[in-house]
């Protein structure tokens, strides 16, 4: 019609290009590796660690302590094994589910991983598929008539040979199993990797579980969580270990551009892989100091393989599955960082008995500078007095 003015387009800003030192310098103040004591102490701060970082891997592996207490302790200095024991058993401010693996989450974020509670209750697949639905009244019956119990609490009439070196020959397991992924029961105590199993309404005092989350909301809690956790994100990033929510993720994206909550990145030699970052991540000028932390390899600034090398340059090798004469950095190396720098890999293994740390094998990476070796030697004296602490476990 004559008279009217086209609506004017929104202007589409070009990408903010980011040299990969400010992309480091994000990625560690996400982390809060940049920070002496960034949440606090005790089982506050794990309820504040879990639930800024997203979750918290838990690993079997026990040559040194086991990750879950490990990338604890980087973060919380004053951690000791009882803090995360409270949180999840006493405060259960923290629950065990499955992310990319098995890990901690923040109880508040329940809600996002009913979806997938319900697709295994509906579907279950896998070893689970044929779990006899009458063994499985069964099993949440005894629980809600003689409370939380544990494998060794059960004996199975009849024992199976194992198909995985963690599996157990008792067929209960399974059936625990089925009911933890089904969300009918969560593990309300760890000793170790001997669990206790509880009805999950019981332990958080539930009249009913939380309302499931719709994909739209899983995918914008996945957007936040990264954001929160990494600083800078990808697709890829973002989706670790969930790749199927891409799609949803990717409008989520869109949808946070648009409202001018993010901000399209490239990052100086990743121009082709798209990034975004808040606009108060890119205001905010973040000093990287020499911090010394030896991380595990499960930690969250590690776990992702292909990001670490993009954004640190080293390509770390979990070698514990390797055959010995292929490993390069060793059985169970730990990154070294200092500063915004992988320095070094340490395969390490703690001796109970001789209650000392013993440096299996020690690898530079890249190039070794005066006054490395003496700041990583200092920084050992600390976590080999952690490594031996009294285990609550």
């Amino acid at each position: 019609m004559h008279g009217l003015k086209p609506s004017p387009r929104r202007r589409v800003k070009p990408p903010v290009l980011l040299r990969m030192t400010q992309v480091r310098a994000a990625w560690l103040h996400a982390q809060r590796l940049d920070a002496d004591a960034p949440f606090g102490a005790g089982p506050e701060a794990v309820r504040r660690a879990v639930a800024h970082l997203g979750y918290v891997q838990i690993d079997t592996i026990h040559v040194i302590e086991r990750s879950h207490h490990h990338i604890l302790h980087t973060r919380i200095p004053a951690y000791a094994r009882t803090d995360l024991e409270q949180a999840q058993s006493a405060g259960k401010t923290v629950f065990e589910y499955w992310t990319h693996a098995l890990a901690y989450v923040a109880a508040e974020d329940f809600r996002f991983f009913r979806a997938a509670m319900e697709r295994h209750r509906t579907a279950p697949h896998g070893n689970f598929a044929d779990v006899d639905p009458k063994d499985y009244a069964a099993m949440l019956k005894r629980i809600r008539r003689d409370g939380p119990l544990t494998i060794r609490d059960i004996d199975d009439e009849v024992l199976v040979e194992k198909t995985h070196p963690w599996a157990s020959r008792k067929p209960s397991r399974r059936v625990l199993r089925a009911g933890f992924f089904a969300g009918d029961l969560v593990i309300s105590k760890r000793e170790g990797m001997l669990k206790t199993y509880e009805l999950t309404k019981r332990h958080f005092g539930w009249r009913a579980l939380p309302k499931p989350a719709t994909e739209a909301q899983i995918a914008g809690y996945m957007l936040r969580r990264a954001l929160t956790a990494q600083g800078v994100v990808s697709l890829d990033s973002i989706c670790y270990g969930n790749l199927s929510m891409k799609p949803l993720v990717a409008a989520a994206i869109e949808a946070e551009v648009r409202r001018g909550r993010l901000v399209p990145v490239r990052i100086e030699g990743l121009e082709k892989i798209a990034h975004w970052a808040e606009p108060a991540t890119l205001e905010t000028g973040v000093t990287v100091e020499p911090r010394v932390h030896i991380l595990s390899p499960f930690d969250p600034l590690v776990i992702q393989r292909r990001r670490l090398e993009m954004v640190f340059g080293h390509a770390h090798r979990f070698e514990a599955y390797v055959p010995a004469e292929k490993r390069v950095l060793g059985y169970f190396a730990l990154p070294v960082l200092v500063g915004d720098e992988i320095v070094a890999a340490l395969d390490i293994k703690t001796d109970r008995q001789a209650r000392k740390l013993l440096i299996r094998k020690w690898t530079w990476i890249g190039r070794q500078r005066a006054g490395l070796q003496a700041a990583i030697e200092a920084a050992l004296a600390p976590f080999e007095t952690f490594q031996l602490a009294p285990a609550a476990e």
